[in-house]
């Protein structure tokens, strides 16, 4: 790490499920199933040297978008939240905004698109109407687990509401080790023409798969071209990828450490982008 500034983890996750459903989240998930307070991602975070986070949202509800600046509100190292919109409706979508925009936390507009049924959603009429608004407003939208289906429907998405900043979270999901890796870069460099598109170096451990530097370079080395460090921010995904028998603090730094060593590969003023410069100028963080 480099400069005098600590680093910015662009994808934290904190849930509680006394409060929330989180449909996606069962006993199948082992040790990932449980509340993750914000007490226990700061310790993760400061076990390795990282300032502050975005906090990002993990169920399609204004309910939990709404704990997520609650606990902004309480909590300083929460550089800004993630929050979700009920984008298919664009004139809830005003009325939620208008009220969202009142906090000056909130800084980017999610929907989890990998687990909603209607395949065409970022294609819609009504959601992109929506997104027309989501950019007006200045704001971001996260786009997670793009690969396969919904990568595509980002490019086109940059490309037709040309003022909107469209962030691919993980990478879009990279196939490591697998064949459909050519289809996934040749679909990442589609997106990654469009200047205003940016992607998070996050969430690329999956299970049963290596994660070490070497495993994770074919993606990361395919970002570093299309994107460039001015438009790569680190995150971490936590709690989501981390080692399965190490969740909370102590499973922050073998996620973390891979990626250290290969942003610490890039010149100093590359390092800062990647480290935070990009998330401050995408999601406006004071």
């Amino acid at each position: 790490m480099t400069g005098s500034s600590l680093p910015i983890d662009a994808h934290v996750h904190v849930w509680d499920l006394e409060l929330h459903d989180y449909a996606w989240l069962g006993p199948q998930h082992g040790g990932l199933y449980a509340s993750f307070s914000p007490v226990q991602a700061l310790e993760a975070l400061t076990s390795c040297g990282v300032g502050t986070a975005v906090l990002v949202q993990a169920e399609d509800s204004a309910a939990e978008t709404a704990y997520l600046l609650a606990v902004a509100d309480r909590h300083p190292w929460v550089a800004g939240v993630v929050g979700w919109l009920p984008l298919a409706d664009p004139e809830a979508t005003a009325a939620a905004l208008e009220d969202l925009l009142r906090n000056p936390r909130f800084c980017g507009v999610r929907h989890l698109v990998h687990a909603d049924p209607r395949p065409d959603l970022l294609d819609s009429a009504p959601v992109r109407d929506s997104l027309r608004q989501v950019a007006a407003a200045g704001l971001p939208l996260d786009v997670p687990d793009a690969y396969p289906r919904h990568l595509e429907q980002a490019g086109r998405l940059a490309e037709e509401v040309a003022d909107l900043v469209v962030v691919i979270d993980h990478l879009a999901k990279p196939p490591l080790g697998r064949p459909e890796m050519g289809e996934w870069r040749a679909q990442l460099r589609r997106v990654a023409q469009r200047p205003s598109t940016v992607a998070k170096v996050s969430g690329l451990r999956s299970p049963g798969a290596p994660y070490t530097v070497e495993a994770v370079r074919p993606a990361w080395d395919a970002a570093l071209e299309l994107f460039g460090p001015d438009r790569l921010m680190f995150g971490s995904d936590w709690p989501v990828t981390v080692p399965e028998d190490a969740h909370g603090p102590v499973g922050y730094r073998p996620t973390f450490e891979v990626l250290a060593a290969l942003v610490g590969e890039l010149t100093v003023d590359e390092q800062r982008s990647v480290w935070g410069e990009t998330a401050r100028r995408v999601y406006r963080l004071r």
